[in-house]
């Protein structure tokens, strides 16, 4: 894992975030500040509310500090969200201390995810065999696709629906998908064009209908037809724990690891 590859992954995820949270918010906190990007729309979707560190390299001392000024900007918001730590940016001193310096600064550790990237477009039309798929472009579909996010995050419905239900990014400027079994939606994901790459997002399975391929395939499709509109041949991405195993078998290499936190209660 180099660290051109960590600083594209962290690029990515704020150029797609800013855009997210405008989106939601208009009025939204984007900011970015010496050693921190603040990308928080303060809405009940907690993914719309983040800090991320940036920089590389930075020493033990100088994370704790940027760690402690996060958690104050996180505590001065109405609604919770994350921190994320791009691991391989940090010195390594900081990073052997950052378990240390995030309790200091009165955060807990949420779980671990990694950055994913791959020069894999085009790819084949995708295929399921129990699925049918359908763009994301009405107020109804995206309602269900909040709901999926919701369901497969352990969120109240309502959590998703106020990050997603009403704004425009997700059903005009970004490719994404719904699978269908049976004309029931159990499975979706988006791609959105960011700096000359496609940054794939949103990226749900129903819980109920999990180790079926269907987040794969979804995924697969979102790929194809953000890749076919805009012939962009890079994609990035963000895994949680149980996405990160599908992704190596679509073309994705993982770059860095990221750690989410949240507030410490």
């Amino acid at each position: 894992m180099g660290t051109a590859q960590s600083v594209e992954s962290l690029e990515q995820l704020t150029t797609v975030w800013r855009a997210a949270v405008l989106d939601r918010n208009p009025e939204a906190d984007v900011r970015d500040l010496p050693g921190l990007a603040v990308r928080w729309a303060d809405c009940r979707f907690a993914f719309w509310n983040c800090v991320a560190l940036t920089g590389t390299g930075a020493d033990a001392a100088l994370v704790e500090q940027r760690l402690c000024r996060a958690a104050d900007l996180m505590r001065a918001k109405q609604h919770p969200g994350y921190l994320l730590v791009f691991e391989d940016l940090l010195g390594e001193e900081a990073r052997a201390a950052l378990g240390s310096a995030a309790e200091k600064a009165g955060l807990a550790h949420g779980f671990r995810g990694v950055g994913m990237a791959g020069d894999l477009l085009p790819l084949p039309e995708p295929h399921h065999p129990e699925l049918t798929f359908e763009r994301v472009t009405t107020d109804r579909q995206l309602r269900a696709y909040a709901d999926l996010n919701s369901r497969a995050y352990g969120m109240p419905l309502e959590d998703g629906r106020d990050g997603l239900v009403g704004t425009r990014l997700w059903t005009e400027r970004a490719y994404a998908y719904l699978g269908l079994r049976d004309g029931v939606p159990v499975a979706g994901a988006a791609t959105l064009e960011a700096d000359g790459r496609l940054f794939v997002a949103l990226v749900v399975t129903d819980p109920d209908q999990q180790r079926r391929g269907y987040g794969e395939a979804v995924t697969r499709k979102a790929l194809y037809e953000g890749g076919r509109a805009t012939g962009l041949t890079r994609a990035t991405l963000h895994a949680t724990p149980a996405g990160a195993p599908v992704y190596p078998r679509i073309g994705f290499v993982p770059n860095t690891p990221v750690h989410f936190y949240g507030l410490r209660e």
